[in-house]
């Protein structure tokens, strides 16, 4: 062994950092607060595990927005093509969905984690579960709140995969923050990623909680999107909403697109057709074919209807939801916000403590869910790790030349 290195969090990053450090023939602890690792990966293999997504590498880059840039190098050295290869050489077969998602074929998370941990445990990793860390001592070291007291560390190289702030049960709770502001260290201040709405729902709402909206298409700010929302009791959730939350967070309002098959002046045809006896509620359904859900939506941030036709049609592709607001950041998939990668050189270690990597969520970019979260967080891993490895052997070196 060359090295003595220390991951703390056991999160798909910290495992995937201890992986790249122990096949560089590094001695690896790792270190995780909660008494089991990876919780939340297992929690969102619950309702099958998006691995990444199967697209080419300039559209798949894309989804991380203004982190591209930084995220480039690492997802071009670990990609979705090296997702589904890392997968499947654990054991696990996986297949491409309609959309281009990479799903394991048992649709679970914890067959894949039983065989990585089984690979990692027979590379030497040393496991420390319920070791909290605690930040820096004034000698440098890495402190913890663990079942025997207080510990105290001096790795030869650290990679910390702490997580973002979301989801505080499974263990990304963010208090690492501050303990890096505590020792100086920049930190972009959290904010809600991949977050579902909340409503102030009207009484007549209460029969379509549970209900889908299909076939429509979200805007908020300069961002839209084409996607499936559910209707709950707190206001709104899925996919459809979650690419939305960066214009969201910031005060853009949500304005939905009933009809995005139809433009205005094909839809103000219809509404100007005579409606006989028809009661307008019964010639609204026919001339539009709105699902139940989606004309209730209608009604309860349009009412009173218009009554011109062709403002009718505008309000029915652009119905803006007032008030919605993006749900508590502990309610949240992901966040953004963390290590900026200002503070970090090429290879994710802290210009301010050499010998200090980051890696995951804890990193200050964010995506949208559809394999994009997962990928990212073991491409930074895998990085991170790599060059821990690298900094961790040319250590001696570095000592002598002191």
């Amino acid at each position: 062994m060359t090295g003595r290195a220390l991951v703390i969090g056991g999160g798909p990053a910290g495992l995937m950092a201890a992986d790249a450090l122990l096949s560089a023939g590094h001695a690896v602890t790792l270190a995780e607060a909660k008494p089991s690792l990876a919780r939340k990966l297992l929690m969102a293999g619950k309702s099958g595990l998006n691995l990444t997504r199967m697209e080419e590498p300039a559209r798949f880059l894309a989804a991380y927005g203004a982190a591209a840039p930084d995220m480039a190098p690492m997802i071009s050295a670990f990609g979705p093509g090296d997702v589904s290869a890392w997968a499947e050489g654990l054991g696990q077969k996986t297949f491409t969905g309609s959309t281009l998602r990479l799903f394991p074929e048992v649709m679970k998370a914890s067959p894949l984690l039983r065989a990585w941990l089984a690979r990692l445990d027979g590379m030497g990793l040393k496991v420390r579960t319920r070791w909290r860390w605690l930040g820096w001592d004034k000698d440098g070291g890495l402190c913890f709140d663990t079942p025997e007291g207080k510990q105290s560390e001096h790795p030869d190289v650290t990679v910390l995969a702490l997580g973002g702030a979301s989801w505080a049960r499974l263990g990304s709770d963010g208090v690492w923050a501050g303990h890096f502001r505590q020792a100086g260290l920049p930190v972009t201040p959290f904010a809600p990623s991949n977050a579902g709405l909340a409503v102030d729902w009207s009484d007549h709402m209460k029969r379509h909680f549970g209900e889908p909206l299909k076939n429509i298409s979200l805007t908020a700010g300069d961002r839209t999107n084409r996607g499936e929302v559910v209707i709950s009791a707190r206001g709104l959730e899925g996919g459809g909403i979650y690419p939305l939350t960066p214009a969201l967070r910031t005060g853009h309002p949500l304005r939905i697109d009933l009809k995005p098959g139809m433009d205005i002046p094909t839809l103000t045809a219809r509404l100007s057709r005579p409606r006989g006896k028809q009661s307008r509620a019964n010639a609204l359904r026919k001339a539009l074919g709105l699902t139940p859900a989606a004309q209730a939506l209608l009604m309860e941030f349009a009412r009173p209807l218009p009554d011109d036709p062709q403002a009718l049609a505008k309000v029915v592709k652009s119905l803006e939801l007032r008030g919605a607001r993006p749900r508590p950041m502990d309610e949240a998939i992901s966040t953004a916000g963390g290590v900026p990668f200002a503070a970090l050189d090429s290879g994710l270690m802290l210009r301010d403590l050499p010998g200090t990597f980051c890696a995951g969520e804890m990193l200050d970019w964010e995506a949208p869910t559809g394999g994009y979260l997962l990928t990212g967080c073991l491409a930074t891993g895998l990085w991170a790790g790599r060059h821990a490895a690298e900094w961790a052997t040319a250590k001696p070196a570095r000592d002598q030349d002191r």
